[in-house]
């Protein structure tokens, strides 16, 4: 941890990996989740790289992540040298099979606050990680229980929402079509019966009773993976949000959340990196910076994360739920701001799914959403779309 004079008194929220006491319907109370590896600090220009580099979303209607689009949060955090510049806390580690990145800015202390954030985030991955086979969810999907805890019941709740919107285009309950090919560290069939798979997936077989899930099939099974790392870095800024803090960036695994300001006062600087396959760094290619405050920011795309079978076909990690194949898109990538990193980790995995003009159609709809995406049109070349707000976004 690097510190520049700031104080923390951290509070260690026990209850909340506890067992379910019936959290508000469509509330999102965010935990943890997701998974990309860290990317490069770019601390000398100030930045911070948000890169969804390695989530292994294989979503279902969409598993957003495995090579995410990769939003590079290159969080730039505010590690600019400045004359003006407030002081500053940056705390670095890994969690869920990534890294994570926080940013505070202001005068605290910041004793015991790494422990209790890695605390935290165990007890997330303790309760959502599907390459955790003691996880709470993995002991869900293999029937040995069917008890939720606060995190995995309100992302059931916030996905479900989600997949009311967009007819079953998102849908968690992706988990045996994104195992049978890989995607979720089981090891991949070469050809899977698809057909067999898609009578245990579907949202509508899920539903929350109480602290209970209920399942219309013991074979349905669940994967986090589309929304879990952004509902994490929503969780770390409430928890961070109850000690004080006014001004921090919070990047898990690429997924962001930004409150307040940096340190020079500004908007927090997030790099978006380019979707070319080669570009395996977080951060070393940009292709856009995006100022954000009080917003979630997450960035979905399939040209990290894939492989190529024993048939030589090109396999991504974002599935059709409704038929059970991978998505063939010249949608690249799908950069989306939204309230919570939660939502916007879910609805840039819907992107990737919809395709280029599905998704044009839906964003014009949903003013709530801003939305950066990058296409590849008929000759090759790299063409973006954004939303109107998504224009006062970008930084010159």
């Amino acid at each position: 941890m690097r510190s520049g004079n700031l104080c923390v008194r951290a509070r260690a929220i026990a209850h909340a990996f506890t067992v379910c006491r019936g959290a508000a319907p469509g509330v999102t109370r965010p935990f943890g989740a997701g998974s990309h590896p860290a990317a490069r600090r770019g601390e000398a220009a100030g930045e911070t790289k948000s890169g969804q580099a390695i989530k292994r979303e294989t979503m279902g209607k969409a598993k957003k992540h495995a090579g995410l689009a990769v939003l590079l949060a290159v969080l730039l955090a505010g590690c600019q040298s400045g004359p003006q510049r407030r002081p500053q806390t940056v705390i670095d580690g890994f969690a869920q099979g990534g890294t994570y990145h926080i940013v505070l800015v202001g005068d605290s202390t910041s004793g015991g606050l790494k422990g209790q954030l890695d605390s935290l985030l165990w007890r997330v991955d303790n309760s959502m990680s599907l390459y955790n086979p003691t996880s709470r969810l993995s002991r869900i999907n293999r029937g040995e229980t069917d008890t939720l805890d606060r995190f995995i019941a309100n992302c059931i709740r916030t996905a479900d929402t989600i997949s009311r919107e967009s007819g079953g285009r998102y849908d968690i309950t992706i988990k045996p079509l994104t195992a049978a090919y890989g995607f979720t560290g089981d090891r991949p069939v070469q050809q899977p019966n698809v057909d067999s798979l898609l009578q245990f997936i579907g949202y509508d077989k899920i539903r929350i009773d109480g602290c209970r899930l209920v399942k219309k099939h013991p074979s349905v099974q669940i994967d986090l993976n589309s929304i879990a790392q952004g509902a994490t870095a929503d969780y770390v800024a409430r928890w961070l949000d109850s000690l004080g803090w006014k001004d921090y960036l919070v990047e898990v695994g690429g997924e962001i959340f930004a409150r307040g300001h940096n340190a020079k006062g500004g908007l927090w600087r997030v790099g978006i990196d380019k979707p070319i396959e080669g570009n395996v760094i977080p951060g070393a290619q940009l292709q856009v910076r995006i100022g954000i405050s009080n917003r979630g920011l997450a960035t979905s795309g399939n040209y990290r994360k894939f492989y190529t079978d024993s048939l030589g076909r090109k396999i991504v990690h974002t599935f059709d739920a409704r038929t059970g194949a991978p998505v063939i898109s010249n949608l690249l990538s799908a950069t989306v701001v939204a309230r919570t990193a939660a939502q916007a980790d879910a609805y840039g995995t819907l992107c990737m799914v919809m395709g280029l003009n599905e998704s044009i159609r839906f964003l014009e709809s949903r003013p709530d959403l801003e939305a950066y995406l990058v296409w590849s049109d008929d000759r090759g070349n790299y063409r973006t779309y954004m939303t109107p707000g998504m224009e006062s976004l970008v930084l010159q």
